[in-house]
């Protein structure tokens, strides 16, 4: 098994035990393959949910480019509805598994299709 593998399987981990869901693991693969050399590097691999500079920087490149949604107060339910179903006191809130939830929230898998 890879590096790559290995973390998908704990991303998937935490889908399920930290935020109660069962992930559909191709979409999983897709949002982790995604994130690109990222998801290597501790400090990026991971988003800061209580630095108000992170969640602009998940809001901004991730769901108005990546995703291609248009700003307004709804993003920032989104982002804030994700951190609060990873529970805020998880301190590793993994980069992927917050775009695979929010990805799911806004229905956009199309966008990994």
């Amino acid at each position: 098994m890879g590096r790559r593998d290995e973390l998908i399987a704990k991303y998937a981990d935490d889908l399920r035990n930290k935020c109660g869901m069962e992930p559909d693991m191709a979409l999983l693969t897709k949002v982790t393959i995604g994130c690109g050399p990222s998801i290597y590097d501790a400090d990026a691999s991971t988003v800061a949910g209580s630095q108000p500079g992170e969640i602009e920087t998940v809001k901004k490149n991730f769901l108005m480019k990546k995703l291609g949604l248009a700003d307004g107060p709804a993003l920032d339910e989104a982002i804030a509805a994700a951190i609060e179903t990873y529970g805020k006191s998880e301190r590793n809130k993994y980069r992927a598994v917050m775009y695979y939830m929010l990805t799911k929230h806004f229905g956009k898998e199309s966008v990994y299709g």
